[in-house]
């Protein structure tokens, strides 16, 4: 009961920052580097804190270091899409809030190595999260899939309180239905991107310390192969990565292809589920399986997005350039 009840006024409060960005002019208009053509309100993905935010005051204020760092990041985030920030306020928010976390972690009282590790985990997939939502469902669906997975090894690892999980859940099904549809109600915004990182990397943190296992980290395999190859393809090209851009692959197989959008946030989505099974599946053996496994798989992963992303841009980008 209590989780329908944090669905309807997660809906209700998802309807009434409609209503307030509707009248403060908070809206995302289509440019040059845009996969969409129509104003759209930003910052719909407020309502994942929201969803954090119920569960802090529901479990009794649980993991208030993460909680704190969670709502500076969202405040910092929320400003950056209003107003664009300069790169230094971001930085140091950004730094803040991820000590924050890590206290909460109790990453301090691990070797000094787990710190540095753990910086370098969180602020690229932050950064990665962000640089992925390009189109309409994917930032929800891919989401939805790694929390599915959380909480399906939470059943039996008991890592984190499950209803962390589940109050996140449903924030991302009520965003979801906004933002899951050919013309999108609301995107995620900044502060939503980079909010739902936060929540998903305080809980895969908190796994992969558990059970000391870095296998886990590739529930995140897609996203991560998405932004390296791409990150990587830039530099070659000496192009600003920090840069607007509409040069990963779901970007290209969604503007230059023509794949339906949905189709492709769906895809990535499944995608990404069935490999998380097969890790869950596989983390169990031996580390040396392990390690094969998670070679074999980002190897094979990488061939076939480098195959994909060169037919693309040799079929389409390139005959549209020389047209």
């Amino acid at each position: 009961m209590e989780y329908f009840v944090i669905l309807v006024g997660l809906i209700v409060l998802e309807l009434l920052y409609f209503k307030v960005a509707d009248k403060y002019n908070i809206i995302d208009k289509p440019n040059l580097r845009s996969s969409h053509t129509e104003v759209t309100i930003r910052g719909g993905g407020v309502i994942f804190y929201f969803g954090a935010l119920a569960y802090f005051f529901y479990s009794g204020f649980n993991y208030p270091w993460f909680f704190l760092g969670l709502t500076l990041m969202t405040v910092i985030s929320f400003l950056d899409d209003i107003l664009t920030l300069s790169n230094k306020i971001r930085l140091l928010f950004h730094f803040g809030s991820v000590l924050l976390m890590v206290y909460q972690l109790e990453v301090f009282d691990l070797p000094w190595y787990y710190l540095i590790i753990t910086f370098i985990i969180v602020v690229g997939v932050i950064n990665a999260y962000n640089f992925m939502d390009g189109i309409n469902g994917i930032t929800a669906i891919y989401s939805l899939t790694v929390i599915i997975l959380l909480i399906i090894v939470n059943n039996y690892e008991k890592f984190i309180d499950q209803d962390l999980l589940i109050f996140s859940m449903i924030s991302i099904l009520v965003f979801g239905y906004f933002n899951f549809r050919k013309v999108a109600k609301t995107f995620a915004g900044d502060v939503g991107s980079v909010s739902i990182a936060f929540i998903i990397l305080f809980c895969l943190g908190a796994l992969i310390i558990k059970t000391g296992n870095l296998i886990y980290i590739l529930f995140l395999a897609l996203y991560g192969i998405d932004t390296i190859w791409t990150i990587i393809r830039r530099l070659s090209l000496n192009e600003n990565i920090f840069e607007a851009h509409r040069s990963h692959l779901y970007q290209y197989l969604s503007n230059e292809a023509g794949v339906n959008k949905l189709f492709v946030s769906f895809t990535y989505g499944i995608i990404q589920f069935v490999i998380g099974v097969l890790v869950i599946l596989v983390s169990g053996l031996s580390s040396t399986i392990q390690i094969t496994f998670s070679i074999i798989l980002l190897l094979f992963l990488s061939g076939i997005y480098l195959w994909i992303k060169d037919y693309i841009i040799k079929v389409y980008v390139l005959k549209n350039i020389q047209k």
